[in-house]
Order: structure tokens, then sequence, then C-alpha cells
């Protein structure tokens, strides 16, 4: 596992597709369905099948060796 990049958010919390989005871990809504359907997506280490699962700031998401870990936009 490589070491995760950071990503910030404007708000509390970012819904996971949103996030791989953002991330560019992803390159659409659809793929972000996908993907987290077939449980390619990580978050902290554990498989994620929700792609309106809230993450916050700290929590790493992980797909295909790639990591990006959830921080505050200041």
């Amino acid at each position: 596992m490589s070491d995760a990049y950071e990503v910030p958010i404007r708000d509390e919390s970012i819904r996971l597709g949103q996030f791989l989005k953002l991330a560019n871990l992803i390159e659409s809504g659809a793929e972000a369905k996908e993907v987290i359907a077939d449980g390619l997506v990580s978050v902290n280490g554990e498989a994620e099948f929700r792609r309106g699962r809230q993450l916050h700031v700290g929590d790493i998401v992980e797909i295909a060796g790639a990591s990006a870990r959830v921080t505050r936009d200041e």
C-alpha cells in the first residue's frame, strides 16, 4: 500500500461516491457505483459497499492500490 495523499473537503463530511470523484480515483458517478458495488473500495481498511457512506476528516479511502485521506480545507 502506498502512502495516502491528502484530499481537502470544505464541509464536515462528504459521501464516498463524491469523494472518489474529488480525489480523482474514478471518472464518474456511474463508475463509483460499480467499483463500490463490486467491493473494490475500502474505507479505513474495511470493504465499503455504500456509495452514500459519510466520510470524515482522517478517513482513508483505498481503491486499486491508491489511497486518499480526507482532510479539512482551511
